[in-house]
């Protein structure tokens, strides 16, 4: 299985649900998902230095092997060709992907080995609940249901979301990045 294999290969990494939706052979996971593996420590040929990229609070769901719906947080936009090289052996051709990138400041989509991606600004907050809110996804809706069942609900939500965000290339989208600054926040008051 799909996500046994990235499990084993170390990819997956701050999981919080990995298991079968109540639907057999769909399975459903949400966690970060490794992008960039870290460095080999010196001397060891297993022991890795902590990845390097991420996507960050990432949800997907796997059938048939292969991955029909990605959710989760890019820091800049120039991971994303790295994710689709990394897991497009993976990508269902169908696959809906809703991506928020930190360093893009308005909506774009973005065709990448035949998938469509559509990326989100994102400013801050829990990736899981503004992709809950982008999806108009009740909380009673998702009510009762195993967590992995709360992934299937948001998949089933996305094959019908559709956004009046342009089309654009790569190059395009590279273009309209933006800076981000970030706060520094440290410690109780």
């Amino acid at each position: 299985m799909l996500l046994e294999t990235y499990q084993a290969k170390g990819l997956l990494t701050v999981t919080l649900v990995n298991g079968q939706t109540s639907d057999a052979g769909v399975y459903a996971y949400r966690g970060d998902l490794v992008l960039k593996e870290g460095t080999l420590r010196d001397g060891s040929t297993t022991d890795r230095k902590p990845p390097e990229a991420l996507l960050i609070h990432s949800a997907l769901i796997i059938e048939n092997d292969k991955i029909k719906f990605i959710n989760g947080l890019l820091p800049t936009l120039d991971l994303l060709p790295v994710f689709v090289e990394k897991y497009k052996a993976d990508i269902a051709e169908d696959c809906i992907a809703i991506l928020y990138v930190e360093n893009i400041g308005k909506g774009l989509q973005v065709e990448l080995e035949g998938v469509i991606y559509k990326l989100l600004p994102f400013k801050y907050g829990l990736v899981w609940n503004e992709l809950l809110e982008e999806l108009y996804i009740e909380k009673s809706e998702l009510k009762n249901q195993s967590a992995e069942d709360k992934v299937a609900i948001a998949y089933a939500a996305a094959k019908t979301y559709k956004t009046k965000s342009p089309l654009v290339t790569f190059a395009e989208a590279e273009a309209n990045t933006i800076v981000v600054i970030k706060e520094a926040a440290v410690g109780a008051i």
